[in-house]
């Protein structure tokens, strides 16, 4: 798990059931509620996948899953060291002495860039493709940061409608007035779940997909405009000036050092 996810989930998870401690709440009390927590989890899901195709809903686990893990982790000055090595052979050598090089490339976007240019493919088709696969996932991780989004708008409705439900259910019990103030403080419990759920895990976990996608588009147009400086036969020491300048001043210095 990455290191802001987990830490976060701890300090969310002892902040809220500390209060709940500190307030004379038995935390049990709220675990035990399952209807309460059936109508938030169950009614939110329903909702949310009525707002999606069911392929969205489908993949959301993988899509929870990178939020927890983080996305790839990319050093700038690495890679603007390794497009800056390729231009130079590609300077003195053409090309094609890049097509062995390329064999060696992890990154897998790094890597197709490369061979598309080794391939001799045409500068706007070549900035379209790659282009278009920066795009393409730009629309995936949109599609699985507003699903995770919804869910979190539709959470705190569906804790309401619970308490509704859980009211409902003690006026039905006023002829017994030692069960009112239980029934009362069971039927806010459901709010409680979704106020918990929406805010302390499904909105957080959207704007950490925001992030990493952000992250990752930036890495990837990074890569597209060394590619076609290239592919172009820039010199190396521009090169290196122009992708130096997708990194901040501080994390130059840091990363040189």
């Amino acid at each position: 798990m990455e290191k802001g996810s987990m830490i976060g989930l701890i300090v969310t998870l002892i902040g809220v059931f500390a209060s709940v401690v500190m307030h004379g709440i038995d935390p049990v009390f709220l675990f035990m509620e399952f209807g309460s927590i059936i109508v938030v989890l169950l009614g939110s899901l329903g909702a949310t996948m009525q707002a999606f195709p069911f392929e969205a809903t489908q993949n959301i686990g993988k899509v929870i899953g990178k939020c927890m893990k983080g996305g790839a982790e990319h050093s700038a000055a690495e890679t603007i060291a390794q497009i800056v090595d390729m231009t130079t052979k590609a300077r003195a050598e053409g090309l094609l002495a890049l097509e062995a090089a390329s064999k060696e490339i992890e990154e897998p976007f790094l890597k197709k860039g490369v061979q598309l240019a080794v391939d001799g493919t045409d500068a706007d088709a070549l900035k379209k493709t790659l282009n278009a696969e920066i795009h393409a996932m730009k629309e995936r991780h949109k599609v699985g940061a507003l699903w995770l989004e919804k869910c979190g708008t539709f959470a705190p409705t569906f804790g309401i409608l619970g308490a509704v439900f859980g009211l409902i259910a003690t006026m039905g019990n006023l002829s017994q007035p030692e069960l009112v103030g239980e029934g009362i403080a069971g039927a806010f419990v459901a709010t409680f779940w979704g106020v918990f759920l929406a805010n302390g895990l499904f909105l957080p976990w959207s704007a950490k997909l925001k992030k990493i996608s952000a992250d990752e588009v930036s890495h990837m147009q990074l890569v597209v405009e060394g590619i076609m400086g290239i592919q172009s036969g820039t010199s190396p020491r521009v090169v290196e000036a122009i992708l130096s300048s997708h990194i901040p001043p501080s994390q130059r210095v840091a990363e040189a050092a």
